[in-house]
């Protein structure tokens, strides 16, 4: 019994050092409604739904972002979602770069997106048929498909 006290203590220690490892930032920067995505209110619907935590400066963080190795994994997710795609500042994009990510959420909302790591906690947000069909739709500009390369 005695070792089994002292291998919690040490994972309790192991634990309470991880909490002082730096991770990235928790920030949400000023959001100018200006430069937010445009889209249809059932587009714009889904988007916050299922995108935002991660494609915006609208981040809801939740309480495990703080905690170690949690926030490691959620914070480098937003920031890598936010470089990809940020749908706070879609009006600064121009128009090429808006067209090359309406090609990429139209691919990705079949194959990668949300992410599964996320909708483990986050189950509201994931997609259902309606719901790809009509970011679909919109991604490819009503037209329902969008020719993409393969390479």
């Amino acid at each position: 019994m005695k070792g089994f006290y002292l291998y919690l203590g040490v994972l309790a220690a192991v634990f309470l050092i991880f909490q002082f490892i730096p991770s990235y930032e928790k920030v949400n920067p000023p959001v100018d409604k200006s430069k937010e995505i445009k889209a249809p209110t059932k587009v714009m619907d889904i988007l916050k739904r299922s995108c935002y935590d991660c494609h915006s400066y609208e981040t809801r963080w939740p309480w495990y972002a703080d905690v170690a190795p949690m926030k490691w994994i959620v914070r480098r997710d937003v920031v890598q979602g936010r470089k990809a795609l940020n749908f706070s500042i879609w009006q600064d994009y121009d128009e090429e770069k808006r067209e090359k990510l309406k090609k990429s959420i139209y691919r990705s909302v079949n194959l990668a997106m949300p992410l599964p790591q996320y909708l483990w906690l986050n189950p509201e947000a994931k997609l259902s048929e309606e719901d790809k069909k009509i970011i679909k739709n919109w991604a490819s500009d009503g037209k329902g498909y969008i020719k993409i390369d393969i390479r």
